[in-house]
């Protein structure tokens, strides 16, 4: 019997997250017997055997890793702890990872980059270029040099990790993706996203901060005339390559 996935996810709205599970089922393929969820806002992280899985997902989070721990609430710091620990276990052992945008700040932080409010973006449809490491990576095999990704972000790697190999970047965010050892991976867009999930996830969101919430009808309109086609691709390659 195949070794279920695992997505370790952050998002107290049950319409996000139960958005999210479903655009990373839709993405990789997976049917909900072979992609557990863990929500970690609910509750403490419980004991993992990462040999029952076959890789570990982390989605995007309401959470801003770079924000000063008096202003954090005690689930996100204890959530930031116990992935902290967990990624402790993931890098040495080069087990298969892929964290979206909550992900990149948290490997990002553990691996010694800096992640802060420099390079964030809009809610919007951004081009997204493959570097010659990307070009050459495994996951991104059959990808476009050039694609439309969907993102949304208060803050961003600013500073590499110095074991990081860059993958991808956008002009308005250098660090798009990147890679740690061989199976380990983040990116900065949202691979799970379509563009319906994003038009839930900005309403959802509408008064966090991440836009003036009387832009809202004016946003959904300009996303709506997206045409994103490729990122969820990297999650079925990844999936495919560690199943």
């Amino acid at each position: 019997m195949r070794r279920p996935f695992l997505l370790l996810a952050t998002r107290a709205e049950d319409e996000a997250a139960d958005g999210e599970y479903a655009g990373f089922l839709r993405a990789t393929g997976l049917a909900e017997g072979e992609l557990r969820r863990i929500r970690l806002e609910a509750g403490p992280m419980p004991d993992l055997d990462l040999d029952d899985y076959a890789g570990v997902l982390v989605g995007g989070s309401p959470f801003t890793s770079s924000d000063p721990p008096a202003e954090k609430s005690a689930v996100q710091l204890r959530v930031e702890a116990e992935l902290a620990v967990l990624l402790d276990r993931v890098v040495p052992a080069d087990k298969p990872f892929l964290g979206a945008c909550y992900g990149i700040g948290t490997l990002g932080v553990h691996q010694g980059g800096v992640v802060d409010r420099t390079y964030g973006e809009p809610v919007s449809c951004v081009p997204v270029t493959l570097t010659p490491a990307g070009r050459a990576d495994p996951v991104l095999a059959g990808m476009p040099e050039v694609f439309d990704a969907l993102v949304g972000h208060k803050e961003a790697c600013r500073v590499l990790p110095p074991s990081a190999v860059l993958l991808a970047s956008s002009p308005s965010c250098p660090v798009q993706m990147f890679r740690i050892g061989r199976n380990v991976y983040a990116t900065q867009f949202h691979p799970e996203l379509d563009v319906a999930g994003l038009v839930t996830r900005a309403r959802v969101y509408q008064h966090a901060g991440y836009f003036p919430p009387a832009e809202l009808d004016d946003l959904v309109a300009r996303i709506s005339r997206s045409v994103v086609t490729e990122p969820g691709r990297i999650l079925a390659t990844f999936v495919d390559r560690y199943r």
